[in-house]
């Protein structure tokens, strides 16, 4: 009894089942990265965005062109926790209409304040000088103060945060 070895060893049929089932696993695997990949780059741009509305004062209250410094505490989730945050802003009232000013300076980000005498919103750091709009007067900042979105309901001012 002779045997020969040709080298071929096992159906064609086999080796062609074998190979598709690999190949399919490996497409399954670099689909499946895909999509976990692809889910965390666009996330973000697909996410829903929180509006967040705080109640800010009242128009009854608001003194007429004068900006009027308000501290909102916006609630953020950091985690497990919620963190309370302290933001300050100015509201201005001028006609019907309600201007929220954030009070960080576009220089270098320090805290600006109302000069009631000189009607002027100063930054202590570097003199950077803004009218009661947040538009730039003199000094270093580079641009205007920046505008939060606001609402009017009844007598209530809400802020966008």
């Amino acid at each position: 009894m002779q045997h020969s070895y040709s080298g071929d060893s096992g159906d064609p049929g086999r080796r062609r089942f074998l190979s598709r089932v690999i190949t399919s696993i490996h497409a399954a695997i670099a689909a499946t990265l895909g999509v976990v990949l692809g889910g965390a780059v666009a996330s973000p741009l697909f996410g829903k965005q929180e509006q967040n509305w705080l109640p800010a004062g009242t128009v009854s209250n608001l003194p007429e062109h004068d900006p009027l410094p308000v501290t909102l505490r916006v609630a953020k989730e950091d985690g497990y926790n919620e963190v309370i945050e302290r933001r300050s802003i100015f509201l201005v009232r001028s006609g019907d209409g309600v201007l929220a000013i954030d009070s960080t300076c576009t220089h270098l980000g320090c805290r600006v304040s109302w000069d009631a005498d000189e009607q002027l919103i100063k930054c202590p750091c570097h003199g950077g000088i803004y009218d009661r709009e947040g538009m730039v007067k003199s000094g270093p900042p580079p641009k205007s103060l920046a505008r939060l979105t606001t609402r009017v309901d009844g007598d209530q001012i809400l802020v966008q945060i």
